[in-house]
């Protein structure tokens, strides 16, 4: 288990190794690289382990410090291929361990692809017959907000790392996976449950920080049943962990389809309604972003415009570190000709604020 955690000294000392200086970002006191590298799709067999391993450290080299994966990712397989992408730059000596952010989530029900066994005799034989989730605390989207579990899945998720402690643990998609079942007074019950969980784990030194990644509950609007108010749930932080709460992420869809997290004014701060990126910065919550590239779907000729003599994909990556209030995008990539295309964007400095707001207007004059 590879000890540590990344540290303001680790990372700017990373950042000052790579590149430019306008590609990094200081949060939190750490210096985190604007573009990031997410682990979300491919098989889970060995050989998407070895591109995804190959990915990881290739990105890395190049200057981004900031990985991001999920217990559910590949069935397991996507923490464990960066764990070793990790060990072995580590004994390597090309990186040390406080200069890395790593990030993962809980709260899905997985099973594990090492593991050759159905689904469900899985689940019964590891989480049930142990008594860690009972046969309630599955909703009908396949998660669990049960501490047992979520405690559970955080030590699998260190294991599966070779971590002895996390940078950020994201409770996963919870609104999405849980109001279909149960009312939101019921939800922000487990919701102070979970943080208090969160919080001792810190105090434990197995997590440094912790979030939210989700998909529908920061970007819609107050009469969505997934609607979920930024403020009220940093005000649950702030009632368990005090003014040193580790609520400090969060993670959202965003990119030129996705514009809702800019756009859309849907969370109130001090009576005024703004968007969730400006909501963000006024309460000291740092957003990552997800789907960069729609899963290639925006990739397309004359799906998006064209700026910067920029191809696609850089484009995309672009417009969304641009953007303010947005930390980094996630962008997955495995594929070697992908990982080369996109690790040019950090050969770019990104946007000024006038630069970008110039194009949000050109784009959208009624801005």
């Amino acid at each position: 288990m590879i000890s540590g955690f990344s540290t303001p000294e680790g990372t700017k000392k990373f950042s000052e190794k790579h590149g430019l200086a306008a590609n990094f970002r200081l949060v939190h006191g750490l210096t985190l690289s604007n573009v990031g590298m997410g682990t979300y799709l491919g098989n889970p067999d060995a050989a998407t382990d070895t591109l995804v391993t190959d990915a990881i450290k290739k990105s890395v080299m190049a200057g981004i410090n900031v990985i991001d994966t999920a217990i559910n990712y590949r069935a397991q397989k996507a923490e464990r291929s960066v764990g070793r992408a990790l060990s072995e730059l580590i004994q390597q000596e090309s990186i040390k361990r406080d200069q890395i952010f790593v990030s993962t989530k809980n709260g899905y029900i997985t099973n594990d692809a090492d593991i050759k066994e159905d689904f469900w005799a899985y689940v019964q034989r590891e989480y049930t017959k142990p008594g860690i989730i009972g046969p309630d605390d599955i909703s009908s989207g396949y998660h669990c907000m049960k501490v047992s579990y979520l405690e559970d899945q955080l030590n699998r998720s260190l294991k599966n790392l070779g971590l002895e402690c996390v940078d950020l643990m994201y409770l996963h998609n919870a609104v999405e996976g849980q109001i279909q079942d149960i009312s939101k007074e019921e939800f922000v019950k487990n919701l102070k449950q979970v943080f208090e969980m969160y919080e001792q784990k810190r105090r434990d030194g197995k997590i440094r920080f912790y979030g939210m990644a989700t998909w529908e509950c920061f970007r819609v609007g107050e009469d969505n049943p997934q609607y979920l108010s930024l403020s009220e749930t940093v005000s649950i932080a702030k009632q368990i962990g005090g003014d040193d709460h580790g609520f400090r992420f969060i993670q959202l869809p965003y990119n030129m389809y996705y514009d809702q997290a800019f756009m859309a004014k849907n969370q109130k701060i001090d009576g005024i309604q703004v968007s969730v990126l400006d909501a963000a910065q006024k309460l000291g919550i740092g957003i990552f972003t997800s789907v960069p590239l729609m899963q290639g779907r925006l990739l397309a000729p004359g799906t998006i415009p064209e700026f910067g003599q920029l191809k696609p994909s850089l484009r995309c990556l672009q417009f969304i570190r641009s953007t303010p209030g947005v930390l980094a995008p996630l962008v997955g990539q495995k594929d070697p000709s992908h990982v080369q295309e996109n690790l040019e964007i950090l050969k770019v400095p990104p946007m000024s604020h006038d630069e970008f707001i110039g194009l949000v207007r050109k784009l959208v004059p009624s801005y």
